[in-house]
């Protein structure tokens, strides 16, 4: 096992992965910008490297300043956390032809599922089932044109590097097409710095239902259940539960075992997540995220398993601690992100908190990094807590994020917690009927004039 692990991030991710150090006995190393320097994980981990100025290029993505802090402290292993570098394949090469582990998957299987064409591809050859749409990267709007007409409008046209809807344009109608194409294109290369672009069936009322694998070095892969993320605005989720409320057992045991056994042929290896969308009783594979997700908690809670944990065992070469048959799902989960934003118009709003309650009782996590007089920072992502709850039911989880949310007090900043109430409380939402379409008509149904 590991002595000492550098942490490569920051903020609510960067406790939790310093938590799970700490049981296990393992050091940490925080890195940092000179705007967290007052962070809580830079204040509570055993050693703290700062890295450079605020902006993103020069510290949590500086692959270079980054390594030499690892090889300063003597730091073993590299835990990325998630977002920054997690899914960097170059970051991963680097961290091991330097001698030490990058927490996570191989860089082939980073690489290969980062892509998602290539992704698609590899999926298709494991009988994953797939959304209809083109076999690879558009060349042109000729082509483009030729695959819609064979798949019908709508269509969606997709960014082969993309992520949080960059790159992501709907075409309803043959006259939409050019439009899109162009639009997607542009908005790829400007944030991706790739405008190759591919096309999928557009589905009018999918959910977004995501598979929890983990696998280790020895062949073992397990699944965790499934996570609903359906409710998102601008492709950006804001509440997760599992299970879905979508699903019968024997639909969670199906592609739960579609999903571990593609990963087994594979030979993936650590945390990872496939995600589909999911309408009329089939799923068609979109996605894989090659490391831990901010969601991760609603598992961990459904199903008895540390993944941070499991990850670090995994990555020293340990066998995972679980098999198939150990793992019972129990009850039901629900985790709001609570984010610094105007919860009408979603500006960020970072600032200096100066009241900080945060909720308890059974059944009640809180993922977060805050403290009173903690000045958020206004350079990074604008989610501050994570509100983690689990119940017998899902009727009783809605009662208790309900309980949990009221309880929980946040000044100096505007924060997005009335909207999380506003959905808990609707009785569309407390049946379960809802759609990956449903949170923006909501938010737009509900907007103060």
């Amino acid at each position: 096992m590991f002595s000492k692990i550098l942490i490569a991030n920051r903020g609510e991710i960067a406790l939790r992965i310093l938590r799970a150090c700490r049981e296990m006995g393992i050091k940490t190393v925080a890195v940092h910008s000179t705007a967290d320097a007052d962070a809580m994980h830079v204040r509570l981990a055993d050693e703290s490297v700062c890295i450079g100025p605020p902006s993103l290029a020069e510290s949590y993505l500086n692959k270079a300043a980054i390594l030499s802090a690892a090889m300063v402290t003597g730091a073993e292993a590299i835990h990325p956390g998630y977002g920054f570098l997690s899914e960097n394949a170059d970051f991963a090469e680097l961290v091991e032809e330097h001698g030490l582990v990058f927490i996570g998957p191989s860089p082939e299987h980073i690489r290969t599922m980062g892509d998602k064409i290539q992704a698609k591809t590899t999926m298709n050859r494991f009988n994953v089932p797939l959304v209809p749409g083109s076999d690879g990267a558009l060349k042109d709007i000729a082509a483009a044109k030729k695959v819609a007409e064979e798949i019908s409008y709508p269509v969606l046209i997709k960014a082969t590097a993309g992520g949080g809807g960059r790159g992501m344009k709907v075409a309803h109608t043959a006259a939409e097409l050019e439009e899109a194409w162009q639009v997607a294109r542009t908005e790829a290369k400007m944030a991706f710095g790739n405008d190759e672009v591919y096309m999928e069936k557009y589905l009018d009322k999918p959910r977004h239902i995501e598979i929890q694998i983990m696998a280790d070095q020895h062949g073992n892969v397990v699944y965790l259940g499934e996570r609903d993320c359906s409710l998102q605005r601008r492709h950006q989720k804001v509440l997760e539960e599992a299970m879905s409320p979508a699903l019968t057992d024997e639909q969670r045991q199906s592609i739960g075992e579609i999903a571990s056994n593609a990963m087994r042929e594979l030979g993936y290896r650590n945390a990872g997540t496939l995600e589909f969308l999911y309408q009329d009783g089939h799923f068609c594979f979109i996605e894989m995220n090659t490391r831990l997700q901010v969601e991760h908690p609603v598992t961990e809670f459904i199903s008895g398993v540390d993944l941070v944990t499991e990850q670090i065992r995994v990555a020293a070469g340990e066998k995972l601690s679980v098999t198939q048959a150990d793992i019972k799902l129990q009850g039901h989960s629900i985790e709001c992100r609570i984010n610094a934003e105007d919860p009408d118009t979603f500006v960020p709003n970072p600032g200096k908190i100066q009241v900080f309650h945060a909720p308890g009782g059974l059944g009640v996590r809180l993922d977060s990094a805050l403290y009173v007089g903690y000045s958020i920072p206004p350079y990074y992502d604008s989610m501050i807590a994570k509100v983690i709850v689990h119940a017998p039911d899902r009727a009783s989880a809605i009662a208790r994020m309900q309980r949990a949310l009221g309880e929980m007090a946040i000044d100096g900043v505007k924060t997005t917690i009335p909207l999380q109430q506003k959905i808990l409380a609707d009785k569309e939402f407390q049946k379960g009927d809802y759609t990956i379409h449903w949170l923006e008509n909501f938010i737009e149904k509900n907007k103060k004039v």
